[in-house]
């Protein structure tokens, strides 16, 4: 393996680390968290949400993105066979990961912390939180699978 291959690889599986947070987080937090009474919900989920800005995920977040800018980079500026397919995966993971984070998911969290009505906005705002973490999390596996195949 070349160094630029390492480099990606290692992108990749940072990329499907992420998507893998993002997808348990759908998968059973989400549905874990709207069991309980919304007011209940709405506080755990802010909880979460001050949590969350914590290094152990910003850390896994932005490094990913790091990564993924850097293979890329890395790919083409060294004509890689695979550049397209670097390029797609980092791509996909800035507007998909990153992108829907900062336009879907962080408003959410922002209304909920400030809200006079933390019940009747989490009851409001969960499925649409949802919808953008499963479009987060398919984003970053489409994004990994497009950096492991650029990696081999």
């Amino acid at each position: 393996m070349t160094p630029t291959d390492v480099l990606t690889l290692a992108a990749g599986v940072a990329t499907a680390l992420v998507g893998g947070v993002l997808l348990a987080f759908s998968a059973f937090v989400m549905t874990g968290l709207r069991a309980l009474p919304p007011a209940a919900g709405a506080e755990a989920m802010r909880a979460v949400n001050r949590a969350a800005l914590r290094p152990p995920l910003m850390l896994v977040l932005l490094g990913a993105l790091l990564l993924d800018l850097a293979a890329a980079v890395v790919a083409v500026a060294g004509d890689a066979p695979s550049a397209g397919s670097a390029v797609a995966g980092a791509a996909l993971y800035v507007v998909g990961g990153i992108g829907v984070t900062a336009v879907g998911n962080v408003p959410l969290n922002e209304r909920l912390a400030r809200t006079a009505d933390p019940a009747g906005e989490w009851v409001r705002s969960a499925p649409r939180w949802v919808a953008w973490n499963h479009v987060r999390a398919l984003a970053c596996a489409v994004a990994a699978t497009f950096l492991l195949l650029a990696a081999r």
